[in-house]
Formats: structure tokens, sequence, C-alpha cells
């Protein structure tokens, strides 16, 4: 299993930031190719909660492991081209939260897989989604 934490400071409450990080509702916004969820069993912010994350016609299976709001939220995701563990955790720090996120892969096509993401410049990489998971974040925060 690869490895691949990442760390951003987001200038807003944890609550804020914890609330639109499990908004299915609004994945899309900053979550590259996401078209839809669905197949939702529960509260996203409970462990045991499956859903489904459609990238165009390519569904993505998902579980919350763990969830404690609005510090912690543990997810198993698997798709044909990438599955794994994703571990957040949220830290207040100074005026706003430290999201750290700790990618755990599956298997070699899965590591691939992110580690292609998370070097690729540009749109649909994960450094352009935390970037527009960052803006929008703030922007909320900011208008109150």
């Amino acid at each position: 299993m690869a490895s691949k934490p990442n760390s951003i400071f987001i200038a807003a409450r944890p609550e804020q930031v914890f609330d639109l990080y499990l908004n299915m509702d609004r994945m899309h916004e900053w979550v590259n190719g996401v078209t839809k969820v669905t197949d939702v069993t529960g509260p996203p912010d409970r462990a045991g909660t499956r859903y489904t994350v459609w990238f165009g016609r390519s569904p993505g299976h998902y579980e919350v492991l763990e969830a404690e709001r609005p510090r912690h939220v543990k997810t198993r995701f698997k798709a044909w081209y990438l599955s794994g563990v994703m571990d957040v955790t949220l830290e207040p720090e100074g005026n706003g939260t430290r999201v750290t996120g700790d990618l755990k892969t599956d298997g070699l096509i899965a590591a691939i897989t992110a580690f292609i993401f998370s070097h690729m410049p540009g749109p649909g990489s994960f450094q352009a989604e935390m970037a527009k998971f960052v803006e929008l974040v703030e922007r909320e925060a900011a208008s109150g």
C-alpha cells in the first residue's frame, strides 16, 4: 500500500471545512469529473455510510470507516483505476484549519494512478482540486 500524505492550510474554522468536505451535493464544485453522487445510505459523517461517486460514467464506491465531526474522516474507496483509503484530519491552526490527508492506495495500478494525479499539472490533479477546495471554503467563510 503506497502512502501519499499532504497538508494544506485553509483560512476557515474546522467546522466549515469539514461540512464542505463532506457535502456530497457540492463535491462536483471542487473534484474534477464528478457528475453525481448516488446510493447514499446515511449521513456522510457517520461510519458505515456508503455512497457511489460518478466520474462521468465510471462509478467509485465509497464507505466511511471513521468520522469524528469536525476533526477526522477516514474513507475507503474503490474504482477500476484507483482504490485505497483516504484518512483526513482537521486541526485548528491560528485563524484557520490545517488539513492533512493521507492517501493509501491498494495495488500497483492505484499507486501509479495516484502518483500521476499528484504530480501532473493543471485541472484534474490533486493539487488543482485542493486549490479549488481552499478557494471555495475561504470564499464562503469570508462571506459569513
